[in-house]
């Protein structure tokens, strides 16, 4: 437990030889997925409240984190190694899962928003801290030299992954009338 606590630090506080060290540490996946799950649950917590706390909707919350970390997975693994690989590029899925997952160890704190009166403020501060998290990530799980590349995988994948989560729910929701 020591060692899971010591890495979302390590992940919180941007530490790249944290990301280096979940990139290489293959059992360190449930690890990633815990994070995934913590921040969902926390975002749901701090977006609802208590008093608004609904299980279902927590588990829909959950469920759609996991289904965007796997595909922003998916989509930095196709972006960042095989459009645009830097020499050193050698990347995996389960590296990319990995770090990804520690990445969102910002969003543990969106709990916070249950005070009254800083939602919005905890969610603005999280998103861009996690985005920072992200690149850091990006940047040790593809073995790039540059911040700007891995921003740049960054802006892409996320805008596709927008695309996506758009026409999903586009799809999914009802007619406007």
């Amino acid at each position: 437990m020591t060692t899971f606590l010591h890495r979302v630090l390590g992940a919180a506080l941007l530490n790249p030889a944290t990301y280096e060290e979940v990139e290489a540490d293959g059992t360190a996946t449930v690890q990633a997925m815990a994070v995934v799950a913590l921040s969902s649950l926390a975002a749901g917590v701090g977006a609802m409240g208590l008093a608004n706390l609904r299980i279902t909707t927590l588990a829909g919350i959950s469920l759609m984190a996991f289904a965007a970390w796997a595909v922003w997975a998916v989509l930095t693994l196709q972006i960042g190694a095989r459009i645009f690989p830097s020499p050193r590029t050698q990347a995996d899925m389960g590296q990319l899962l990995r770090t990804i997952g520690f990445a969102t160890a910002p969003g543990i704190l969106r709990i916070t928003g249950l005070i009254p009166g800083t939602a919005t403020v905890v969610f603005a501060v999280t998103a861009i801290w996690m985005l920072m998290a992200m690149i850091v990530a990006i940047k040790q799980a593809l073995d790039y030299t540059s911040t700007a590349r891995a921003f740049g995988v960054c802006a892409l994948g996320w805008l596709l992954s927008l695309g996506f989560a758009l026409g999903i729910g586009m799809f999914c929701s009802p007619p406007l009338h």
